[in-house]
């Protein structure tokens, strides 16, 4: 019982980890200092956002640290690269340290770098202590990377400095506080490696039900309280209540010491069925490819080759499909997929550019006369980034009455993004402003966490860790191409000093007005367009494959 409670005391540290450790997402807070500081141009400014997310390329290196050092170790790692990242750069906007361009773009890559580093730990942490429930593990704990702008923002208030380089400062120092914190519960990790039984396995999925409640109010405390402008006491009470909020699962020990009591009532009235509320996890789909493979021998290969001459619609529905879920691919096989490149064009075309409107949000708001509303706006998307990601755990808890192949549930999430930007192209009004804005974080934080899931479940969950690398290589890629196009354009309507779109702030050229970013939202739209077809593409490719898992395992529940 005792490594039970471990068990938990751990998923409680990844939440710490992820909560302190989404730097990046508040570049907005501090990007109008530094392009002053630095004497940058829109375009410059972009490739330093681009140097943050090209990071993420680098996240290989973290497997490759694990396998050679403790976890603990790769953990402080990644603490003493955010040190360096952040602090130099603070300095720099401090004038208290002057560097060229290309060495402050290189700490932005290391800074980014470590995120992934600190992301790789809590993966590891999850995949290692929770065997069963893994896709509401891992979920749970991405989604609470999405409040960390909203901490960011209330920390920042609650320190007697008043300057945006402030973030900075703790973008450096929190994490390696927040890596002390957890490293007892991380060194006495359990020893978990016991087969699971079913009434742990149900225990387990109401200990997860309550905990994603328990993040939907720390999710709503965090928006509601950042709206407003509290002094600098009482910003330091809403920090800590705050704290509190982030606290309240170290409770669930007590839950897991109450079981009796709670199978007696709560598991009853529930009705729970299954092993929980997993959609997929390993044991599933290894049975799964043994029944279809007893079933058809492998005829759905022969389909997709039997397919692959027909026309360009059909075979872009038809053709190569996926025989099996959970089906291993090596790098070489997940290349030649025409299914994981409508994956992978479904998240550079929708989440990818979500994350790059996230980066430019403080000159947008600049832009369209909002610069003193700039913390708000970026605690707004965050927010709504965080409820996106525990939105993403919706086909685990729905599975028993709504079954939909999460494909399907990417296709929906990602429909609201070109809307919101077609919204924010016609329109400058304030309200209209934060409704386009909540709405791209809500897509782009439900397709971030979800793409966890859907890359263990398409392509093998033993080659997650290679494959969702290669994924995520769309993250620089989409952030040079889209942050380009909008420094580009923006610098084309803020070239002339003379025009009256145009002001100076600190020696830096701004651009003023709906047309600084109005083409921009325009282009963003359009190929957001193209990402919602091609996840309507992959849905109806592997929506088969879904059912078929789904119907093996009720065939699989009736006769046992």
């Amino acid at each position: 019982m005792a490594g039970q409670s471990r068990k938990w005391m751990i998923l409680v540290a990844t939440i710490w980890i992820q909560a302190f450790t989404g730097t990046n997402f508040d570049f907005s807070a501090y990007s109008s200092n530094l392009k002053s500081v630095l004497g940058v141009s829109q375009v410059q400014l972009n490739y330093l956002a681009v140097a943050s997310d090209l990071g993420k390329a680098f996240g290989w290196s973290s497997g490759l640290a694990l396998l050679c050092l403790p976890l603990p170790v790769v953990l402080f790692i990644a603490a003493f690269m955010g040190i360096v990242g952040y602090g130099l750069q603070w300095l720099v906007l401090q004038n208290l340290l002057s560097l060229p361009y290309f060495m402050v773009f290189f700490l932005c890559l290391i800074a980014g770098c470590s995120i992934c580093w600190f992301n790789t730990v809590c993966f590891v942490l999850c995949i290692r202590n929770f065997s069963v429930n893994r896709a509401l593990a891992l979920s749970l704990t991405v989604s609470y990377n999405g409040v960390s702008p909203a901490l960011y923002t209330l920390l920042a208030r609650a320190v007697p400095l008043d300057s945006n380089a402030l973030y900075l400062l703790l973008n450096a120092l929190v994490p390696l506080v927040v890596s002390v914190i957890v490293l007892l519960p991380i060194l006495c990790q359990p020893d978990l490696q016991h087969p699971v039984s079913q009434d742990e396995a149900r225990r387990d999925s109401l200990v997860f039900l309550l905990l994603y409640v328990l993040a939907l109010l720390a999710g709503i405390y965090l928006l509601v309280l950042n709206t407003l402008a509290p002094g600098l006491t009482v910003a330091r009470l809403l920090f800590v209540g705050a704290l509190l909020m982030l606290s309240f699962p170290l409770f669930i020990p007590g839950v897991i010491y109450a079981r009796e009591w709670a199978n007696r009532t709560i598991y009853s009235s529930l009705r729970l069925q299954g092993s929980g509320f997993n959609l997929v996890d390993v044991e599933d789909l290894e049975l799964h490819k043994e029944l279809v493979g007893k079933e058809n021998g492998g005829a759905g290969m022969k389909k997709g080759s039997k397919d692959s001459g027909g026309g360009f619609c059909e075979n872009m529905l038809e053709g190569d499909k996926l025989s099996v879920l959970g089906e291993e691919h090596s790098a070489k096989m997940l290349v030649r997929r025409l299914d994981f490149w409508l994956y992978y064009l479904a998240y550079f075309c929708g989440g990818t550019v979500g994350l790059v409107y996230s980066n430019n949000l403080g000159q947008i708001a600049q832009s369209l006369g909002y610069a003193a509303d700039t913390e708000a706006l970026v605690t707004l998307y965050s927010a709504c980034s965080f409820f996106g990601r525990l939105l993403s755990a919706a086909p685990d808890f729905l599975r028993e009455k709504v079954f939909s192949a999460r494909s399907g549930w990417l296709a929906i999430a990602l429909a609201p993004m070109p809307v919101a930007f077609f919204l924010l192209a016609t329109t400058t009004d304030e309200k209209a402003f934060q409704i386009g804005t909540g709405l791209v974080g809500l897509s782009s934080g439900f397709i971030f966490a979800a793409a966890v899931s859907i890359t263990s479940e398409l392509f093998g969950p033993n080659s997650f860790g290679v494959n969702h690398n290669i994924l995520i290589t769309n993250i620089p890629l989409g952030s040079l191409v889209y942050g380009s196009l909008a420094a580009l354009i923006y610098d084309a309507n803020g070239s002339s000093s003379g025009r009256h779109n145009t002001v100076l702030v600190e020696g830096a050229i701004v651009c003023m007005g709906r047309q600084c970013y109005k083409e921009t939202f325009l282009w963003w739209g359009c190929i957001c367009v193209v990402g919602v077809a091609s996840s309507l593409a992959l849905f109806f490719r592997t929506r088969p494959i879904y059912n078929r898992f789904e119907a093996a395992k009720v065939l699989s529940n009736m006769n046992n």
